[in-house]
């Protein structure tokens, strides 16, 4: 979808350049985005004054629209302006207004802020007076709200380019979502986000924002074997595999089968399939679709063993915990078909053992995934879903109860399970993270990874289409 398409700098400026060759101007989409934001703004002010600070460009620019628009409507609006507008479009949009223009912020007075003093093309820290200016700005007014990103944000990693930058009630991205409307730290620094539409197309290698998917219920010959087996491979702690199992059996798959390297003597689920034989020889099943190898697996020369003997099947896979730290890529062969899903720590060594030197989080997960083959879950609390050609998507937030043990390996076990019906690594793990984020809202406050793994089957039928 359009809406959920998330740009870089880069990438919105070539899409707002192709509506401009398709007959549009700079300063038609100006109006469009302004008059879009002061609609958002109409309604949080609710008669209330409002203040808006304008900086030189073309986000300036934009602010001259809301304030006029606003004007219009009745409402009381000033707007602070500590530097002259320098684009020719941001020019226009002054001319145009009507209203009081400050050019220091000592004298403004309003209960809403409004800033449009830098947008997501700010690549440097704002000057020592413009930041005490905003801060200043921020704390006399009671509801803050930032236009496109909050000033003094990098707008593709969502990185700060400052201290002590104020936190907004509400962040109107226009034409499209932005990286740091989602990656943190700036996605804390923001409340309520609205996307203000002026007319951007789909753009080709774009990354998008997770949304519910639309699962079918299995048909009416559906038995079993033809809605997915997945295998799930036990090792030295089988806490972590049953978790798994419980999971996997509830997001879709029709046979659950954990193949155990112990015997676990408690909470095993009635409908689990637990064996005990040769893993090489449970795994020549030919109607195995899918194999979850790592939580739980250990660290041994046994562990190796069990994880290159998933992998050795060249069934669809997904690695996970033990196996994440384990797996080196002489294992991989010509292997397709692999999830894998990282917190921070296995995907630093993960990156290591495949001599990935990027930067930042998403740079890695990027990289990782184009040189291992492996679509890569970046998982945390900004994950991120990266696939060996380049598709990314971007997890919104989820609630922060997730930050407990085990839920991992809930998350493991709805991949391997969407991967067993059929679907291909990335679409199993955007529809496990969106089923993972979604039976954790459900759960409430304080849950544990067995109330998770029993919510699955709840997010699992908002997701079924009608």
């Amino acid at each position: 979808m359009v809406d959920a398409q998330v740009l870089t700098v880069a990438q919105m400026r070539a899409a707002e350049q192709a509506l401009i060759e398709q007959g549009s101007s700079i300063d038609a989409l100006m109006s469009i985005a302004g008059e879009g934001a002061g609609q958002w703004v109409w309604r949080a002010a609710a008669g209330r004054p409002v203040t808006v600070l304008c900086g030189p460009g073309n986000n300036g620019g934009d602010g001259y629209v809301i304030a006029e628009f606003l004007r219009q409507r009745g409402l009381p609006v000033q707007i602070v302006s500590p530097i002259e507008p320098k684009t020719d479009t941001a020019k226009n949009a002054r001319a145009q207004y009507s209203g009081e223009v400050l050019d220091s912020g000592s004298e403004a007075n309003g209960d809403i802020l409004v800033d449009c003093l830098f947008g997501s093309g700010l690549t440097r820290p704002l000057s020592a007076e413009l930041a005490v200016m905003l801060l200043d700005l921020a704390e006399r007014h009671a509801y803050r709200i930032a236009i496109d990103v909050p000033s003094g944000i990098e707008s593709d990693s969502g990185e700060p380019l400052n201290e002590r930058l104020p936190d907004y009630d509400l962040a109107l991205a226009l034409g499209a979502w932005k990286f740091a409307h989602w990656r943190l730290p700036a996605r804390s620094m923001m409340g309520e986000k609205r996307l203000v539409p002026i007319g951007i197309e789909p753009v080709e290698g774009a990354a998008h924002l997770i949304a519910r998917p639309e699962i079918q219920q299995p048909g009416a010959d559906a038995h079993k074997y033809r809605r997915g087996l997945c295998a799930i491979i036990g090792g030295e702690m089988p806490g972590a595999t049953l978790l798994a199992s419980e999971a996997a059996m509830r997001a879709g798959a029709g046979y659950v089968k954990l193949m155990a390297a112990t015997h676990p003597t408690s909470h095993i689920p009635a409908g689990l399939v637990v064996s005990h034989g040769a893993l090489d020889s449970e795994l020549a099943e030919d109607r195995i679709d899918a194999i979850l190898v790592g939580p739980g697996l250990g660290r041994t020369d046994v562990a190796v063993s069990r994880l290159q003997s998933a992998l050795h099947t060249g069934k669809p896979c997904l690695i996970d915990a033990d196996a994440l730290v384990l797996l080196k890529p002489d294992m991989l062969g010509r292997h397709g078909q692999l999830l894998a899903t990282p917190h921070d720590g296995e995907l630093d060594a993960m990156c290591r053992h495949f001599g990935i030197l990027a930067g930042s989080r998403q740079a890695r997960a990027q990289a990782l995934a184009i040189r291992s083959g492996i679509t890569i879950v970046a998982k945390g609390p900004d994950t991120i879903i990266a696939a060996p050609d380049g598709r990314l998507a971007l997890a919104p937030p989820a609630t922060s109860w997730l930050s407990v043990a085990g839920t991992g390996d809930i998350l493991a076990g709805m991949a391997v399970s969407r991967m067993a019906t059929g679907k291909a690594p990335f679409e199993a793990a955007c529809e496990a993270v969106w089923l993972h984020g979604t039976a954790a809202s459900l759960c409430g406050a304080a849950f544990t990874a067995d109330d998770l793994a029993g919510m699955t089957s709840h997010a699992m039928a908002m997701a079924v289409r009608k």
